[in-house]
C-alpha cells in the first residue's frame, strides 16, 4: 500500500519563535537535539549522527523567525514553519514533502523523536538523547 508522500507534524513550544528559530538554525542549536553535530559550510549541513550515520543536507530556505527549510534523507524537503502561538510561545508545524516510500515510515516516526528532543532542550535544556553508538534507532532505542 502506498502512503502519501507528505509527512506533518505540528507541536507547541514554550519558548518564542526566535529562540525555537536559533535551535533549527544553527549548528550549536541542532547539536543541542537534533544530531551529535551539524556544522554549516557556504549553506550545507554536515549532520553527524551518533550511530555514525552521516548526511550532507542542502539549506533550501532561511526566513527567520518563520521558516526554515532542508533537503533531508532520501531526497526529501523539510520545512519547519514557526508562528507565534499568542502567549509567548511557538507553534511549529514540521512538513516533509517528497519523501520514498521506502523512507516514510521510518522518517514519520523519526520527526515524533526529533520534534520532542527540541522542545525538551529549547523549553526546558533537557538533552533527551542517549549519545551511545549502541544505542540506535536501527536497534530499537527511540533516545538517540
Amino acid at each position: 500500500m502506498r502512503k502519501e508522500p507528505v509527512i506533518r507534524w505540528s507541536i507547541r513550544l514554550a519558548s518564542p519563535p526566535e529562540a525555537v528559530y536559533r535551535f533549527l538554525a544553527t549548528a550549536e542549536g541542532r547539536s543541542r537535539f537534533w544530531a551529535e553535530s551539524a556544522e554549516e559550510e557556504d549553506g550545507i549541513l554536515l549532520f553527524r549522527f551518533s550511530n555514525g550515520q552521516t548526511l550532507r543536507s542542502r539549506i533550501l530556505e532561511e526566513a527567520p523567525p518563520h521558516r526554515f527549510a532542508i533537503n533531508y534523507f532520501g531526497g526529501s524537503r523539510a520545512t519547519f514553519e514557526l508562528a507565534s502561538d499568542g502567549a509567548g510561545g511557538t507553534d511549529l508545524t514540521l512538513t516533509e514533502t517528497d519523501v520514498p516510500e521506502e523512507e516514510w515510515q521510518d522518517n514519520r516516526a523519526g520527526w515524533v523523536s526529533v520534534l520532542l528532543a527540541l522542545k525538551a532542550a529549547v523549553d526546558f535544556g533537557v538533552d533527551l538523547r542517549n549519545h551511545d553508538p549502541q544505542r540506535t534507532w536501527e536497534r530499537g532505542y527511540v533516545d538517540v
